[in-house]
């Protein structure tokens, strides 16, 4: 199995018997939530359309798998939505086969699936690889094979020694606590791993330090953080999970930043 860290999505190709194609949390019509927060942008579905055609374009895959919140409002579907998924997806399938594993945003897209298109919420083993969403606690029989993951939205907050930051995009790699997630690991088959896929959406991400922290869904509660590993989009190793613990702790300690006059 090989995979590809694709910077300019985030995305990522995994290389089985076949080629797949793993693009998380495009969060179309997100737009609209914001301007009913008072944050008023022009939609930018053409350009967030366009970049996942050029992934596809680029990675040439046998097919595209769809993570999840395709789609951003809930519970229902907005103006927005109802006026640019239809196209969208018939876009994307037009230049590639699709699977959809629906997320917690995604109610109401399967009005919009074909035949075939639509993958159970719990998720489902293709060409030897899991994938789910990660809202809800993965099918059984996931467990024995590498677990690929949305809904989290990892994102990196990186600091330099003079205090420069940057935030990007990245992927977690865990092992997970089989037991707790009452995955079936065949005998044999080793310590399981999940691989959390940054979202494509170029405005929702999520400290990872946070997810850690607080964790919000099932898997993010079971991954063994001693272990875990931070990996930008483009692939760059940037280390284990437990130095941006300790850097944090570091941050909350009383007194930091402040000097005697």
């Amino acid at each position: 199995m090989r995979l590809e860290f694709i910077r300019d999505g985030p995305a990522l190709l995994i290389e089985n018997t076949e080629r797949t194609l793993i693009v998380a949390d495009l969060h179309f019509g997100i737009e609209a939530d914001l301007a009913a927060h008072g944050l008023h942008f022009r939609s930018h579905s053409r350009e967030r359309l366009d970049r996942l055609l050029k992934t596809v374009d680029t990675s040439a895959p046998d097919r595209l798998v769809l993570l999840g919140d395709i789609k951003h409002s809930i519970p229902t579907l907005t103006r927005q939505e109802w006026a640019e998924i239809p196209g969208i997806l018939d876009t994307i399938r037009r230049r590639i086969p699709i699977l959809v594993f629906p997320g917690n945003h995604d109610i109401g897209i399967e009005r919009f699936l074909q035949n075939g298109e639509l993958q159970p919420k719990e998720g489902a083993v293709i060409d030897d690889v899991a994938y789910f969403h990660g809202h809800t606690y993965p099918a059984a029989h996931l467990g024995g094979h590498l677990l690929i993951t949305g809904h989290h939205h990892p994102q990196v907050n990186l600091r330099d020694h003079v205090g420069c930051s940057l935030q990007a995009p990245a992927y977690l790699r865990a092992t997970i606590d089989t037991s707790a997630l009452g995955l079936d690991i065949p005998e044999g088959s080793g310590v399981a791993r999940a691989l959390f896929v940054p979202a494509f959406n170029e405005i929702s991400g999520y400290d990872i330090v946070r997810i850690a922290r607080d964790p919000f869904s099932p898997i993010s509660r079971c991954i063994r953080q001693e272990d875990a590993e931070i990996i930008l989009a483009d692939g760059s190793y940037i280390g284990p999970l437990s130095l941006f613990l300790e850097d944090d702790d570091m941050d909350k300690k009383p007194g930091k930043g402040h000097h005697d006059a």
